[in-house]
């Protein structure tokens, strides 16, 4: 019997197995795990958790493709611990507290949303389907979400914008040559872009593996996808003996930036308490806890680890956002407990995005959202201010 024609009994366990975190953790049965699910989910409105959109995503996406959004660097070690971090971490829940009505409306820097669940930013997303970025921002117009548009994407800011109907954030990769960074900033704020957030955390370049492995699966000719085309946001820039790693960037950029744009200044990738604290110090507007989805250095220390360290070094003075792992509405829960103001997805959402694009993405907002309303119901807690520390308990601490 081929490997790819599971018997009736074995296909009903793979189908069990599909709706469990386990699959992220058990490659080997991935390709039958995907079959099945081909076999019983033809429309968004039938995947009930982000793992079985996973599991749609890698079904439908060439490997090359699927291969940039899942991989990691080195041995995946930091991938897999934003993913475990959230185990260290225990909802304490309160009892006999009116919950009839809850609020998970949110304000981050002067912007309301439905939702304290970002968008956040992930470059190339036609990769995953035709409707691109112009289908994530309609998502998240639906579905009431802030978004942060990639320097790397493959659809213009200012149409991005527009699909949105709200302001947006622009993610930056500073180059190494100012006067492109200018120029960035100044589009993306001509497009109505309120803030930049400025990615940190990839001076050197990476050593993404699982991709390089994946890709070199993909028999397709490369040139069926790859024109050669600079990224939209890149066009008409001199990129000649540039890069977008900036390994001479200091904390001094900050103020460069408030020099030429009134959009606020958001830091990505922060991971220690040291440097929160020198991003308060040096202007930033907010900053983002984050690995860069266990895809910069290879740490080994999730994201989530990291909050209350970054957390306690801001001490409420700008808001903190997190992202790195978030695969369930309690993982948001435990975040916002944790100190974050907001939290951020990126492959979640692409995994909808590449299985049914845009209607994809609104059912994963729509999952995440409804399990972050049932914790906050089963804790006791009725609006996102409302949850603080005393309802989680951190194992892992040292008393």
């Amino acid at each position: 019997m081929s490997q790819h024609q599971p018997t009736t009994q074995r296909r009903q366990f793979l189908k069990y197995l599909a709706a469990s975190p386990l699959l992220t953790s058990y490659s080997a049965f991935a390709q039958e795990v995907e079959e099945a699910l081909g076999e019983r989910l033809t429309e968004p409105g039938e995947v009930i958790n982000v793992f079985e959109m996973e599991a749609l995503a890698r079904e439908k996406l060439p490997p090359a493709h699927f291969g940039y959004l899942a991989t990691g660097v080195d041995s995946d070690e930091t991938l897999r611990a934003n993913r475990e971090g959230f185990s260290r971490f225990q909802i304490k829940p309160r009892r006999l507290v009116d919950v009839s009505e809850i609020d998970t409306s949110i304000n981050l820097l002067g912007t309301g949303a439905g939702s304290p669940i970002v968008l956040c930013p992930v470059g190339s997303q036609g990769a995953y389907h035709a409707d691109a970025e112009l289908g994530s921002a309609r998502a998240a117009a639906a579905k009431g979400h802030h978004m942060i548009l990639s320097t790397q994407a493959s659809t213009p800011v200012e149409a991005v914008a527009e699909a949105r109907g709200a302001p947006i954030w622009h993610q930056l990769y500073a180059t190494n040559r100012w006067e492109n960074t200018v120029q960035m900033l100044q589009r993306a704020e001509a497009a109505g872009c309120t803030a930049v957030c400025l990615t940190v955390d990839l001076p050197g370049g990476r050593n993404t593996e699982t991709q390089a492995r994946m890709t070199r699966s993909d028999t397709r000719t490369c040139t069926a996808c790859h024109t050669g085309q600079p990224k939209p946001m890149l066009e008409g820039l001199d990129m000649r003996g540039a890069s977008l790693n900036n390994p001479a960037m200091t904390w001094k950029v900050i103020g460069r930036m408030k020099e030429v744009t009134s959009m606020q200044v958001v830091i990505k990738g922060i991971e220690v308490g040291f440097d929160a604290a020198m991003a308060v110090q040096s202007g930033a507007d907010a900053i983002v806890v984050s690995n860069h989805g266990g895809r910069a250095v290879e740490t080994g220390r999730g994201s989530i680890e990291c909050l209350p360290e970054v957390a306690a070094a801001v001490n409420g003075r700008i808001p903190v956002l997190i992202d790195g792992g978030f695969r369930r509405g309690t993982d948001v829960f435990k975040a916002l407990a944790l100190g974050a103001s907001a939290v951020g997805i990126g492959r979640p959402y692409c995994f909808g995005l590449g299985a049914f694009g845009q209607a994809g993405v609104e059912r994963v907002l729509d999952l995440l959202n409804r399990e972050l309303a049932i914790a906050m119901r089963g804790s006791g807690t009725t609006s996102i201010a409302a949850i603080g520390p005393d309802y989680v308990h951190d194992r892992g601490r040292r008393v």
